[in-house]
């Protein structure tokens, strides 16, 4: 089975990006012609046109904001979140078009070094951050291996499709939406030496999630990579890139290793204390650059009165 046709569903049924679907091409081609000195203002004004057809968006910004800002926040910081989206999506239309956007390690991040010298089997787990979405193309000099990203397929995904293109010799995509397929198209992924990424923050497409400090709650996570670390007996290491003014820094976790013989109760105990400890990284990160957490979405939802062991 090839888990890049395994798992596609009909075209139909594919969710899609906002925005019209030649506008990803009219920025590739913008980028070139148009100095930066114009483009970054045209970029700025159709910022704005596209927040304004964007009510629902706007309220979820609003609400992350409030809490990382720990103020109301104002229309001018809701347009910073929407323009901080819309560069890191230059970011990606730049690095297909061939720039070099090089990638820096910021403290902590050395366990990173066995995966990316091709001497560990892992699974990555990420989030809708920043640079994050770069940082596996940015690592040069590494990267030699195959990795597998477990997406959502969508339409309107030009930045996705170029990149692809563009390091196909590396890099393969696990499609999630037929939940019913997935965990053999991830059979298949894991059972050679290549890495498995996979974003961490959406509950979405998960059945297993738990609940975690979180900007001033206890809010549901998805947690399936450990649950795939447990079947797949794989290290885990959870990373996210923030922007810098040339490329990416990447921030990483210490790695997260099944222990032989373990009960699935303490491997949890383990997986749970790891991801929290992730997650304050995450939010010290956030406090310092408010803008680059990028889900336009309900903020991860409070946990139940009567929360659900999910164990």
């Amino acid at each position: 089975m090839n888990p890049e046709t395994s798992v596609q569903p009909p075209a139909a049924r594919q969710p899609r990006n906002p925005g019209p679907s030649w506008g990803y091409q009219f920025l590739r081609i913008a980028d070139r012609v148009v100095p930066e000195i114009i483009f970054r203002p045209m970029r700025g004004i159709g910022t704005a046109f596209a927040m304004a057809g964007m009510p629902a968006e706007r309220r979820h910004s609003r609400e992350y904001l409030s809490l990382v800002l720990a103020r109301k926040p104002k229309l001018l910081d809701v347009w910073r979140h929407f323009f901080a989206f819309e560069e890191a999506l230059m970011d990606k239309l730049r690095a297909a078009n061939g720039k070099i956007l090089p990638c820096t390690y910021g403290d902590g991040s050395s366990d990173c070094t066995p995966w990316l010298k091709g001497e560990l089997p892992l699974l990555l787990g990420t989030f809708h951050v920043g640079a994050s979405d770069l940082t596996g193309f940015l690592l040069g000099g590494y990267m030699k291996h195959p990795t597998y990203l477990v997406r959502q397929r969508v339409g309107n995904s030009h930045d996705t499709e170029q990149l692809a293109a563009r390091y196909r010799d590396r890099l393969h995509f696990v499609w999630v939406n037929n939940p019913d397929e997935i965990i053999f198209a991830l059979k298949d992924a894991a059972a050679g030496p290549a890495a498995i990424a996979m974003q961490c923050d959406r509950v979405g497409f998960s059945a297993r999630t738990e609940s975690f400090d979180f900007l001033g709650a206890k809010r549901l996570f998805p947690v399936t990579i450990y649950y795939l670390a447990w079947i797949f007996k794989r290290a885990v290491i959870l990373s996210v890139g923030m922007p810098t003014e040339t490329g990416a820094e990447l921030f990483a976790s210490p790695t997260f290793t099944p222990i032989p013989e373990e009960s699935r109760a303490a491997f949890m105990v383990r997986a749970r204390e790891h991801f929290q400890a992730f997650l304050h990284q995450l939010e010290t990160l956030l406090r310092k650059q408010p803008y680059q957490w990028f889900n336009f979405t309900p903020l991860n939802p409070p946990v139940p009165a009567n929360p659900v062991d999910r164990s």
